[in-house]
């Protein structure tokens, strides 16, 4: 599908169609190849020109993105010692799964709060917090947190750039892109300050 038939897209499948979608982006294995950022920036653009209530979609989409990193935790919380008991697997092994463990219990506020502004790391995270034993009252504020900034972020954004720009929707894909980038970067110097330590 080309970038910019997601406005069609958008309009087609409704409200409950993109509080679907940040579900399953947020929370369901098979969903990090959906679109979330730049659904819910066009959403925003759309909500600009009465197309939905503004704040109708800020809320669905603010618990649906709240649910599924529930879900992705609950998931990893009950599959994670399964996938990770392959002793002689690369990925799969016990080892890898305690390693995780430790990371979330060192960084996993930092790790739920910015992932959720990296497409296909905010799929998978959950499902590793769940796995590494991260305790839930603490995912869950921080998910809360994330979903928050991440939601209101881009859709309130769409909506005043779609509210004062004319035609804004032939800037979306560059506008998303920086957006990603510029949240990315503090992903990777973490990482990377990480794996120096």
């Amino acid at each position: 599908m080309n970038f910019f038939e997601i406005l069609p897209l958008i309009k087609i499948i409704g409200l409950l169609g993109i509080f679907l979608f940040v579900f399953a982006e947020s929370g369901l294995f098979f969903g990090f190849f959906l679109p979330g950022d730049s659904l819910l920036f066009s959403a925003g653009v759309l909500a600009a020109t009465g197309h939905f209530n503004i704040f109708y979609l800020f809320l669905g989409c603010f618990l649906a993105a709240v649910l599924g990193d529930s879900f992705g935790y609950w998931f990893g919380e009950k599959t994670g010692p399964k996938i990770f008991s392959h002793q002689n697997s690369f990925f799969w092994n016990h080892r890898n799964l305690e390693e995780t463990a430790l990371f979330f219990q060192k960084h996993g506020n930092k790790a739920i709060t910015l992932a959720r502004f990296v497409p296909i790391v905010r799929t998978f995270t959950p499902i590793l917090a769940g796995a590494g034993k991260m305790k839930y009252k603490t995912f869950l504020f921080w998910n809360i947190l994330g979903a928050f900034f991440w939601s209101g972020g881009f859709i309130f954004g769409g909506y005043f750039l779609g509210s004062s720009v004319p035609n804004i929707d032939k800037f979306i894909f560059p506008i998303v892109l920086l957006i990603i980038v510029l949240f990315a970067l503090p992903l990777l110097g973490f990482i990377t300050s990480k794996e120096k330590k």
